[in-house]
C-alpha cells in the first residue's frame, strides 16, 4: 500500500482561520479604501528585487505569506477598486461579486461542456437572459461570457468573416476582405482584424463628427469605394461609448448602412451599454437590436469583479461552424436543451464567470444597478459645470456618461504637468487621451465607493496643482 506522510492540502481548520483573516481584511478595505494610496510610489523592478529570485523548496506558513502580501505586493500595487481610481474606465469589484469569486474558486469548476459542469452552463444562459432583458435587446441574441471586451469583439469579426466566407474554415483566409470602424473605437477591434490575418491595410478607420462620433455618410462612400475596386466589405464596428470621450456612434443610420451593403453589424457597449440600464437613457443602445453581434463588459460599469465580458450574437450557428471542433474524449450526446460553450469559442476551459454576475444582479436588483450608474452620470455632469466655472479649464468632449475631458488652455505641456503632478502625490490617478490633436485628461467616475465630496476634494486638489502647472 502507497501511504503519503504529507497533508494534501491546508487543513480545514487553517484555511478557516486564513480564510476568516482575509475576509475580514477585505471588509476594512472596503470599508475605508481612502485609507490607501492609489499609485504606488513604485520602480520597475523594485517587487522583483525584493521577491526571492526562486521559489522555496519547502512550505511556507500561511501567516508569513499574508504577512507579505501586506508588505510587499500591496504597497506595489495600483489599486483599481478605489473610489479616487479616476483613470482608464473606473471600475467597482461590489461586496457580492467579491463572494461570488471566492466560492467559484473554492468549485473550480471549467464550463466547457454542459456535462462538465450543468451550473455552469445553464447558469451564464440565464444570467445573459437577464441582462440582455435589462438592455431591452432581442430574445434571439444567444449569449456567451468573454473574459474581456477584447476576446469578445475577436469573436464578433470571425463570425462576420465566417458569415462573409463559409468556405474559410477548410480554405483559410482569403484577401481582400475589409473591416470599417470609428478613429475612436476601442483598439482591440484594429487587434481582431489583425489576429484573424486580416490585414492593418483592410481597416477602415471611418472619421468622426465634432462630438467625436462615426459619420455615416462617409461610412458609406467608404464601403462603395472598396466595392468599386474589387475588395469585399464584411464587417462595420459601432461603439457606444468609445474609449476616449464616451461618444455614441448613430447605431440606427449605421445599422442602415449595414443592412443595404449585407455586411455584418458588431457594436461595442463594453462600457456605454450600461447606462441603457436607465429608462432614460435606453436611446443609447436605439439601432442595436438590429446589430448582428454586440458586447457589454459587466466588470467595466455593472459592479462585476473583472473578468467578465457578455458577448450576445444573432447567428451563434457562425462560429458553431467555424469554431467546433469535437475530439471523441469531448463528445457528449445529442440534446436540443444541451449548450457546449466550447463550439461557440476558441477557448476550451471556462471559468464559472456567470456566478458573479448572477450575484451581482440578485443583491442589487435592476432599480439598485440604475441608482448607482444613474449617481455616477449625475456626478459627472456636475464636475462638468465645475470645470467650466474655472476660466482656466476647457472641456474638450462631450460627457453624456460618467467621463469627463478636459485640460488646461494653452499649450499641452502645462496639462501634461498637472497630470503627472495629480499622479504623482499617489492620492488619485488620472489617464489622458489626444482629441483633435491635443493632450486631454480623462477623469472616469464608476466606482462604487466614489462620493460627490470624493469629486469635490479630488477638484480642489487638481485647481491647487494648476496653480503651478
Amino acid at each position: 500500500m502507497i501511504q503519503d506522510p504529507l497533508p494534501r492540502d491546508m487543513p480545514p481548520e487553517e484555511f478557516r482561520r486564513a480564510g476568516h483573516e482575509v475576509i475580514d481584511w477585505i471588509a476594512d478595505y472596503l470599508s475605508d479604501p481612502r485609507r490607501f494610496g492609489v499609485l504606488p510610489g513604485a520602480e520597475p523592478g523594485q517587487l522583483t528585487d525584493l521577491l526571492p529570485p526562486t521559489a522555496p523548496e519547502h512550505g511556507e506558513p500561511v501567516e508569513r505569506i499574508l504577512e507579505d502580501f501586506r508588505k510587499l505586493i500591496l504597497p506595489h500595487s495600483t489599486l483599481w477598486n478605489h473610489p479616487l481610481f479616476f483613470a482608464y474606465f473606473s471600475v467597482s469589484s461590489s461586496g457580492p461579486g467579491i463572494l461570488a469569486e471566492t466560492l467559484s474558486a473554492a468549485l473550480n469548476m471549467n464550463g466547457m461542456l454542459w456535462k462538465s459542469s450543468p451550473a455552469v452552463t445553464e447558469l451564464e444562459q440565464v444570467t445573459l437572459g437577464w441582462l440582455r432583458e435589462w438592455l431591452r435587446l432581442p430574445e434571439s441574441f444567444f449569449g456567451i461570457i468573454h473574459d474581456t471586451a477584447s476576446l469578445s469583439t475577436f469573436h464578433a469579426i470571425l463570425a462576420a468573416r465566417a458569415f462573409a466566407d463559409p468556405d474559410m474554415r477548410e480554405r483559410g483566409s482569403s484577401p481582400g476582405f475589409v473591416l470599417y470602424t470609428s478613429g475612436h473605437s476601442h483598439s482591440s477591434v484594429e487587434k481582431g482584424a489583425l489576429a484573424l490575418g486580416i490585414g492593418q491595410r483592410y481597416v477602415r478607420k471611418i472619421p468622426s463628427d465634432e462630438a467625436f462620433r462615426m459619420r455615416p455618410e462617409a461610412l458609406a462612400e467608404a464601403i462603395a469605394a472598396d466595392r468599386a475596386a474589387g475588395l469585399r466589405p464584411f464587417c462595420a464596428v459601432a461603439t457606444v461609448g468609445t474609449t476616449s470621450t464616451t461618444s455614441v456612434d448613430p447605431v440606427p443610420a449605421i445599422a442602415d448602412i449595414c443592412e443595404k451593403e449585407d455586411i455584418w453589424l458588431h457594436v461595442d457597449a463594453a462600457y456605454g451599454g450600461h447606462a441603457a440600464i436607465l429608462p432614460e437613457y435606453e436611446h443609447y443602445l436605439e439601432g442595436a437590436s438590429r446589430a448582428h453581434s454586440l458586447v457589454i463588459n459587466p466588470h467595466k460599469w455593472l459592479f462585476t469583479p473583472i473578468d467578465l465580458s457578455a458577448f450576445y450574437i444573432r447567428y451563434p450557428e457562425a462560429l458553431r461552424q467555424a469554431l467546433s471542433l469535437v475530439p471523441e474524449y469531448l463528445r457528449t450526446p445529442d440534446d436540443p436543451r444541451m449548450v457546449n460553450y466550447m463550439d461557440y469559442g476558441v477557448a476550451l476551459g471556462r471559468r464559472f464567470r456567470a456566478l458573479k454576475l448572477w450575484f451581482v444582479m440578485r443583491y442589487f436588483g435592476r432599480d439598485g444597478i440604475a441608482a448607482l450608474i444613474r449617481n455616477h452620470i449625475r456626478m459627472a455632469r456636475e464636475l462638468a459645470r465645475l470645470i467650466e466655472a474655472d476660466s482656466r479649464f476647457e472641456l474638450c468632449a462631450p460627457a453624456p456618461m460618467s467621463l469627463v475631458c478636459f485640460r488646461l488652455r494653452g499649450p499641452d505641456e502645462a496639462t501634461r504637468v498637472l497630470l503627472e503632478k495629480l499622479n504623482q502625490t499617489g492620492e488619485v490617478f488620472f489617464s489622458h487621451t489626444a482629441l483633435h490633436g491635443r493632450f486631454v485628461m480623462r477623469w472616469s467616475i464608476g466606482n462604487i465607493h466614489t462620493t460627490w465630496e470624493d469629486i469635490v476634494r479630488t477638484w480642489s486638489l487638481v485647481q491647487a496643482l494648476a496653480a503651478s502647472a
